[in-house]
């Protein structure tokens, strides 16, 4: 009885964090959304972006990545950046991860960077992970989800190409294919 108990509290749980998390983040917008349109030139039953009507400035981060050093977005400046918001306890953050990283390895040479920011996790939760899923690019930690806040995150995944001065031009809110040419070509034709 008591295993039943403790599988049906597990279930519940993985069903309620991120319905919940999702709202909170959804009720700590910052940036205006009736600047996003939808860009049905940048959409195929693959590739789903919502572009901002015109670029705005994306919110300021100073974050560690996995070794205790720090980035800021002004360290990203000159580049275009794709900046994907995740969590381990995410199934569809973790079902991009490996084209997240196909991607990576398609444009690490091309002056583009990837960013992934782990919201609301701890550096041990995050390293456990990676053993059996590693990511190839950088990855931020904002433990206390107070960066995250800042930023118009709908639920989790959600990634954004920012432009080479920072701006925010593209959303994407859900799992995406980050291999497609298609949609890593949208970050190349922001260079």
């Amino acid at each position: 009885m008591k295993k039943a108990a403790i599988v049906l509290t597990t279930i519940i749980l993985i069903i309620l964090i991120p319905l919940v998390l999702a709202y909170l983040l959804k009720e700590k917008d910052t940036v205006d959304d009736s600047h996003v349109q939808t860009n049905s030139t940048q959409q195929t039953s693959t590739v789903l972006l919502s572009k901002l009507d015109s670029p705005v400035p994306a919110p300021a981060f100073n974050l560690p990545d996995m070794d205790g050093e720090k980035h800021t977005l002004n360290s990203y400046k000159g580049k275009p950046v794709i900046i994907n918001f995740w969590a381990t306890w995410c199934p569809p953050c973790r079902a991009e991860l490996p084209a997240m990283n196909r991607g990576w390895a398609k444009i690490k040479d091309e002056g583009i960077a990837m960013i992934a920011v782990n919201v609301g996790e701890n550096e041990d939760t995050i390293f456990e992970f990676m053993g059996d899923h590693p990511i190839d690019f950088t990855v931020l930690l904002d433990e206390s989800s107070e960066t995250t806040n800042k930023w118009p995150i709908k639920g989790l995944p959600t990634t954004f190409i920012l432009d080479k001065e920072g701006n925010l031009v593209y959303r994407a809110v859900g799992g995406r294919e980050w291999d497609s040419d298609e949609l890593l070509n949208v970050a190349r034709e922001l260079k």
